[in-house]
């Protein structure tokens, strides 16, 4: 497709809200897809059998996942976001932002490494993901670099660099992740890694004068 007709392709129209029962519906699928996959990984997440397990028509589950890899990377999403909110209630306690990102991370690769066949399955998926899955895929980006930027407890907006430091280190975790799933990274190595690509933090933070300004404030 060319530049031309992408721009004069009309914006769709943003989907309405989910009702109280539809969000419960959608829920209950999404659980049923945690539980299958943390069975059996990937291949154990049927379409029918999540129709099936969450009570729905096939026609339905159809509807809120048009696809396998679309309902496995929703997962994710969910997932991420319980983990979001209890690493909320439990802030990490180191001192230098560095450190917390990766203290925050290594807890939340722990939560992941509890359910091996689930972490496979919901990575695998974002492997697969084409661009019909691009809104679901940004979704978990998005949720990622909120977990970081969190973890980090800055008292300013972040910095392009350390914004792009972020993404250095999302794309490093979810590398990790891949390695240790695979087989080629033990725990200890994840740790180095994750530790080693967090003082991107710390070298990309603003130098302060002695007042604390911004040498431009």
């Amino acid at each position: 497709m060319t530049t031309e007709s992408k721009a004069a392709r009309p914006a769709l129209p943003a989907s309405p809200p989910l009702t109280e029962r539809q969000e419960a519906r959608r829920r209950r699928i999404l659980h049923t897809s945690a539980r299958l996959a943390s069975r059996g990984g990937f291949d154990a997440v049927q379409m029918r059998e999540v129709a099936e397990s969450s009570g729905v028509a096939l026609g339905t589950l159809y509807r809120y996942f048009p696809s396998k890899v679309h309902l496995l990377v929703a997962t994710m999403q969910d997932q991420l976001q319980h983990m979001h909110e209890t690493l909320r209630k439990r802030p990490p306690s180191e001192e230098d932002p560095g450190a917390r990102v990766a203290q925050t991370l290594m807890r939340a690769f722990r939560a992941l490494q509890r359910e091996p066949h689930l972490a496979d399955a919901m990575v695998r998926a974002l492997t697969f993901a084409d661009r019909s899955v691009s809104p679901e895929v940004d979704t978990v980006s998005r949720l990622t670099t909120a977990i970081i930027l969190d973890a980090m407890g800055l008292d300013a907006p972040p910095t392009p660099e350390q914004l792009s430091a972020v993404r250095v280190i999302e794309h490093t975790w979810h590398s990790a992740l891949i390695t240790w799933l695979s087989g080629r990274a033990s725990i200890a190595q994840v740790k180095i890694d994750i530790e080693t690509v967090c003082r991107l933090i710390d070298l990309t933070a603003p130098v302060r004068t002695q007042d604390g300004r911004s040498p431009a404030a």
